[in-house]
């Protein structure tokens, strides 16, 4: 398969330029990606590739216009903005999940409190001199973090940072509850404004096909029900051995660990008040997680419900491989409230299932 190498920030906008877009480069370089995995480019992912190819052009100039790709689950959105970010020929880049982001931009807001300007000291920690910044899994649902998206994507475009997000949502389908919506309404001007809103479409949920599975380590895990003792020695699911994590400055309960595995009990760990941040850490330290005692999401509060979809999104996103030991079948296990709930059942639904 032929590879398309990223050149010289200037020898690229020229190519780009004198090549039609359909043609481009970039087009051929995701068309050679996605046969080597068995499928073809839909419609809508080639629409996203020919302005992901104009904005790469417009980079020399200093005048690109910032995108938002928006879809359902498994239209391959994460796929085409890891594509652009190997694409783009600069090295003041950073491809960031917004989980991990927006989680360390409160820390350091918190840290510069007493200064003039804590965001702009927070801006300079986190990113520097960035001048691309990729965004994956962009959404928002509590009304602190959005009245701080506007003061956050106005500080990026000032510093003529070139977005490129990702998000289930088209931006008015972001902060869906009616009590806090209008006062999200300037991000949604501020996006619609500043940003090309690009949908990606297809009928075809990429996530889903084999070749994908076998690129993943989250995919090689399992959702286990009821987990009984054979299912467990089967899965080598180690016993409770109770044990004490410090995380963040914080006790955190764990049922066993060793240096590369560890196991909690979904209350100890979704139940209390664990953050983001408290899960990236443990995803850095260990690469297999079991989780035990999944029941009923609809039963639990909405903050466990969407402490349980941020840790699914890190553990995915850090490509962590997964078991979950449900007490009942997965499609009875994920009910709920809370929107984001589809992209945790398409994910779970990779993972090998297991029945008692």
């Amino acid at each position: 398969m032929s590879a398309w190498i990223p050149t010289p920030l200037r020898q690229l906008g020229q190519r780009l330029r004198a090549t039609p877009a359909p043609q481009s480069e970039l087009l051929a370089w995701f068309e050679n990606k996605a046969s080597s995995r068995g499928y073809q480019l839909s419609e809508g992912q080639r629409r996203v590739i020919h302005s992901m190819a104009e904005q790469l052009a417009k980079l020399e100039s200093g005048q690109p216009r910032s995108l938002y790709l928006h879809g359902s689950v498994g239209r391959g959105k994460s796929w085409l903005l890891d594509g652009f970010f190997q694409a783009v020929p600069v090295e003041a880049k950073q491809r960031l999940h917004f989980h991990d982001f927006f989680a360390r931009l409160h820390q350091g807001m918190h840290r510069h409190r007493l200064l003039d300007d804590a965001l702009g000291a927070t801006l300079d920690e986190l990113l520097g001199h960035c001048q691309v910044l990729c965004f994956d899994e962009f959404h928002v649902h509590d009304i602190g973090d959005a009245m701080l998206l506007t003061r956050l994507f106005d500080a990026l475009f000032a510093r003529g940072i070139f977005l490129l997000v990702t998000s289930n949502y088209a931006p008015e389908g972001l902060l869906p509850n009616p009590l806090y919506h209008e006062r999200f309404l300037p991000v949604i001007r501020l996006i619609n404004g500043r940003m090309d809103v690009l949908e990606v479409g297809g009928d075809t949920d990429f996530r889903s096909l084999p070749a994908n599975r076998e690129h993943q380590r989250f995919t090689q895990g399992h959702y286990v029900w009821p987990g009984n003792a054979a299912q467990r020695q089967a899965l080598g699911v180690p016993d409770a051995q109770p044990v004490t994590l410090d995380i963040n400055k914080r006790a955190l309960k764990a049922l066993a660990c060793d240096e590369n595995s560890v196991m909690f009990a979904f209350d100890d760990l979704c139940e209390q008040p664990t953050a983001v941040i408290d899960y990236l850490v443990l995803a850095g330290r260990f690469s297999q997680w079991v989780i035990v005692g999944l029941d009923d999401l609809s039963e639990c509060s909405l903050a466990a419900q969407q402490r349980f979809v941020n840790l699914v999104d890190v553990l995915y996103d850090q490509d962590r491989q997964l078991t979950v030991i449900g007490k009942r079948p997965l499609d009875e296990s994920l009910g709920g409230s809370i929107a984001d709930l589809m992209r945790t059942r398409s994910r779970l639904g990779q993972l090998h299932q297991l029945a008692g």
